[in-house]
């Protein structure tokens, strides 16, 4: 990977200096040591805005899902504009295509029904309940990824030492990533390279202080990275749209081949985290086309870069795609839904056990919607997470029920989600 050398130089030293905020370059690293090496990657999507399961996973098959939806009911499989047919019930939105593709190649498990403990609709309190893994908001201060990370077997025997676990692409560093585990983190610059003056001069500024000069030396290290991998674009990973929101910044494409190339070293972080925004579909929500098609389309663009990307890593990758919750059952007034309960949620990679729709289907008759306007949850999306957390990362089920997830004893890990 060849990355030129002002571009390189100033990346680090700007980082290692603490002007991420409004300064020189705007990408924020944390900084530890080279972690151990392990063939499992878990890559946590966070859509947030409270993506429509009932459009991204249509249950056509239900008699009471398109009297439900009226305008934005996705058509049957084998209609015009149709779905891609998962099963009897189940398909795929339209605009799903890669998702398709790695259904039919069984590295794709598709959840429905599946929600977190939290039961009202506040999009800020559900992402604190999802991201910290507890049963009400503000429950911690750390998150269920990172908890996870630092239970690991070979953390358990040396905590904190051994380097850098994960991984968080964006703006600021989740609350899922957020722990005792060392991460790293990683943002697109947006600012031009700085002039080789003033790059030695800092060079210079900083090259006496140990500590300093030990941050500028992993900055460099980060960025290269992360820089490397935009410069050699995966065939067929150019022009993904933007995706992010609120949160607005890099394109999903860019964000994606930089979390692939961190996941793809052989000693370096196992676990890789980003969010993209703007699910959020009150009005105009759109069908096979429209709004939320264009946001589903830039996702699916998004995981297909992420695995040309990753190369032969994608066969050890499981892929968590989740929201904080659903959307309503009805279309609302305005062409769109507002914020529900019941969700999707996806597993996709080359480690996952695929093919198959995970639902334990409650039905959209009235009777059967949750307070009479929401898909009902059946599955503690709790059980999907601690099934990959054991099965994949290795970490024991007294440490997820101990440590990762306080207070989740009831609620056992589901088997056979990933290979092996």
């Amino acid at each position: 990977m060849r990355l030129r050398r002002r571009e390189f130089l100033g990346a680090g030293i700007a980082a290692s200096a603490g002007l991420s905020a409004g300064g020189l370059f705007a990408a924020r690293v944390a900084f530890a040591a080279t972690p151990s090496a392990g063939e499992a990657r878990l890559v946590f999507v966070l859509l947030r805005g409270a993506l429509d399961g009932l459009s991204a996973v249509p249950p056509y098959g239900d008699p009471a899902y398109a009297g439900l939806r009226r305008e934005l009911a996705i058509a049957a499989p084998g209609s015009t504009g149709g779905a891609y047919r998962l099963d009897g019930t189940f398909a795929l939105h339209p605009a799903l295509k890669f998702m398709s593709e790695s259904y039919s190649a069984k590295q794709l498990l598709v959840a429905h029904a599946v929600a977190s403990p939290y039961r009202d609709r506040s999009h800020f309190d559900g992402q604190d309940v999802l991201e910290g893994g507890g049963l009400r908001p503000h429950a911690f201060a750390t998150g269920w990824l990172n908890r996870a990370l630092a239970a690991r077997p070979g953390n358990m025997r040396n905590p904190g030492a051994s380097g850098e676990t994960g991984v968080a692409l964006g703006q600021n560093v989740p609350l899922a990533m957020r722990g005792p585990a060392p991460v790293a983190s990683w943002s697109p610059s947006k600012l031009g390279a700085l002039d080789d003056d003033t790059l030695e001069r800092l060079a210079d500024l900083y090259a006496s202080d140990p500590v300093l000069s030990r941050r500028l030396a992993d900055a460099l290290s980060t960025d290269a990275i992360a820089r490397g991998a935009q410069a050699m674009d995966a065939p067929g990973a150019a022009d993904v749209p933007r995706a992010s929101g609120r949160r607005g910044g890099a394109n999903l494409g860019e964000t994606v081949k930089a979390a692939a190339a961190f996941l793809a070293r052989a000693n370096g972080p196992q676990v890789a985290m980003f969010d993209t925004g703007g699910w959020d579909t009150h009005a105009n929500e759109g069908n096979a086309t429209g709004q939320l098609a264009a946001r589903l389309g830039a996702l699916d663009a998004g995981m297909r870069t992420l695995k040309e990307s990753l190369g032969g890593s994608w066969h050890h990758t499981v892929e968590l795609i989740a929201t904080e919750f659903g959307r309503t059952a009805a279309a609302n007034g305005t062409r769109g839904t507002d914020h529900g309960t019941g969700a999707a949620a996806f597993l996709l990679g080359g480690a996952v056990q695929g093919g198959r729709v995970l639902a334990d289907w409650p039905g959209l008759a009235a009777a059967q919607l949750y307070q009479g306007r929401d898909l009902a949850p059946t599955t503690d999306l709790r059980a999907i997470l601690k099934g990959v957390l054991r099965d994949h990362l290795a970490v024991s089920e007294e440490a997820l029920q101990r440590d990762v997830f306080p207070d989740s004893a009831a609620v056992r890990p589901l088997r056979e989600l990933v290979r092996g």
